[in-house]
């Protein structure tokens, strides 16, 4: 891999070629839902490339750039961490209102056992020695989104050489090498599994989203999934909608939704809650919102995700994961009450550790961070009096991202901008934050984006053009994962992949958010 030639991709095409796969993947992208709508009474494409990333290390599991069943481990780890009320009461006090929430629900009673998680882990390729490897970015249990619409990227890149073999341009551009995606199907397969627990064959699934959901074609693919294979119903509400139409039985807390309608009676009986919203403050613009949130989480309802796995998939338990002897705790043999299918988790540490880059929590007095700091100059201005690991993130600051407990992109604080943001923070509010370091990928890979940009001539505000854009990019890998849990056996399975290309200007990954676009892979 060190002698691979990063620029020598992507392959040279003609302008009159980019024209021909632009307009290809314009028309494949309609079809396949691969949008996103805006305020104008149109819709605005998602961007994708229209030539896929080459990955210098092939990264999907089978290719054995990770050990196999690594995301297996990964689902049954997590799980655990949801089931430790004692591991989570100490890492994520800090959470705050969601957390008091969840205490006090389980001081009460807890009538559902069983959760579900829905998961995806990111990975970006770190350039260290001339040696590549992938490094997790995070590990998501709430809203892991873009499955379906990345399985249809794939579609669209693998249908595009079906129809113009990329004009080959490229030796390594063939069926072969364009993995299958079939990631709608499995996460489709994880919430009927949840509702088959439950136990009622006509309930319905909830998905809970947000008011003017962008991302409504991503979720429209898993609820017709559900629908056509599973004869499953889903109903959509939000958590203002739910504050009117949700209530609970007195005697079994089962969930009812009750939504007027001429052609669909109700109420309905929720088997499973699959939550696309709740995961960040400006879903809860007052105090009744988080009391909708907690109703749902006393009901008898399946959580996707449960308020403990939630938690689980914060950024502060990702650091405690880290240190020495925990992860080793949760995957022994003995830290669970459950057992798994054939899979012995203790072999997997090692391989999960390699994963990871070092961490530490800005309010850390750990010994080994304090000494850290004897190797280092003295510390910057006005942060003596700072714990071990805020002075630590303050003198490595231009290798390092700090992140705080809130999912969506558009949260990190990076590099340069780290020690003013230290030097502003709030004591108390240190706890709320991790240091990493970066994860410093390859330079010099290129790839073809395209863009839809409102159209210059200033007439018409809905209407766009298409751009193409050869630029240098950082690719982000996902792999989906489902689990089903309770105190006993976990159900849980890899299902799909994801990857997001973007700008090397960028350092956030979002593709909603506007940083990065859809993408797939080739195998070499």
């Amino acid at each position: 891999m060190a002698s691979f030639n990063f620029a020598a991709w992507p392959p040279q095409l003609t302008p009159e070629q980019l024209e021909a796969l632009t307009l290809a993947a314009n028309n494949i992208r309609a079809l396949a839902w691969i949008t996103i709508p805006s305020t104008f009474p149109i819709t605005i494409q998602y961007p994708t490339t229209h030539t896929n990333h080459r990955d210098p290390c092939p990264p999907l599991t089978h290719s054995r750039a990770l050990p196999p069943g690594l995301q297996s481990v990964y689902n049954v780890l997590y799980a655990r961490v949801a089931m430790d009320t004692q591991f989570l009461d100490t890492a994520d006090e800090f959470t705050g209102t969601l957390w008091r929430g969840w205490k006090k629900i389980r001081e009460h009673s807890v009538v559902q056992p069983l959760h579900l998680g829905l998961f995806r882990s990111d990975y970006m390729l770190h350039a260290a020695e001339d040696r590549l490897a992938l490094k997790q970015v995070e590990f998501n249990t709430i809203s892991s989104s873009f499955g379906p619409l990345s399985e249809r990227a794939a579609a669209m890149h693998r249908n595009i050489l079906a129809s113009t073999s990329y004009f080959s341009a490229s030796p390594h551009l063939t069926a072969d090498n364009f993995p299958e995606n079939n990631t709608t199907s499995g996460l489709a397969e994880g919430l009927a599994k949840a509702h088959e627990a439950y136990g009622v064959r006509d309930a319905r699934i909830l998905f809970v989203v947000q008011p003017n959901e962008r991302n409504v074609f991503d979720q429209r693919w898993l609820e017709y999934e559900l629908l056509e294979k599973h004869q499953i119903h889903v109903v959509r509400q939000t958590l203002a909608d739910l504050a009117v139409s949700a209530s609970l039985d007195p005697s079994t807390q089962a969930l009812t939704i009750t939504i007027p309608s001429p052609t669909n009676p109700s109420p309905y009986e929720i088997s499973t809650i699959y939550f696309r919203a709740s995961y960040t403050p400006s879903d809860f613009p007052s105090p009744s919102y988080y009391e909708t949130r907690f109703l749902l989480e006393r009901s008898r309802a399946i959580k996707c995700p449960s308020l403990p796995l939630q938690l689980a998939g914060g950024k502060k338990v990702q650091e405690a994961l880290t240190r020495p002897g925990v992860l080793e705790r949760f995957l022994s043999n003995e830290c669970a009450k459950w057992g798994t299918r054939a899979l012995d988790l203790t072999a997997h540490a090692a391989d999960i550790r390699a994963t990871w880059m070092g961490m530490w929590a800005l309010d850390s007095e750990d010994a080994d961070i304090a000494a850290a700091l004897d190797h280092l100059p003295v510390s910057g201005q006005g942060q003596g009096n700072a714990p071990p690991g805020t002075r630590l993130a303050h003198l490595k600051a231009p290798s390092l991202v700090l992140k705080p407990q809130r999912e969506g992109g558009g949260n990190n604080v990076y590099r340069e901008a780290i020690p003013t943001f230290l030097d502003a923070l709030p004591a108390e509010e240190r706890e709320a934050w991790i240091a990493m370091e970066m994860i410093e990928t390859p330079r010099g890979v290129s790839g073809y984006l395209v863009r839809a940009s409102p159209s210059s001539s200033g007439t018409d505000n809905a209407s766009t053009e298409k751009k193409v854009v050869r630029a240098e990019v950082i690719s982000e890998l996902g792999f989906f994962g489902y689990a089903l849990f309770g105190e006993g056996e976990v159900v849980e399975r890899e299902v799909g992949w994801l990857v997001r290309t973007k700008g090397t200007e960028s350092n956030e990954g979002g593709v909603a958010a506007g940083f990065s676009v859809l993408d797939s892979v080739v195998l070499v």
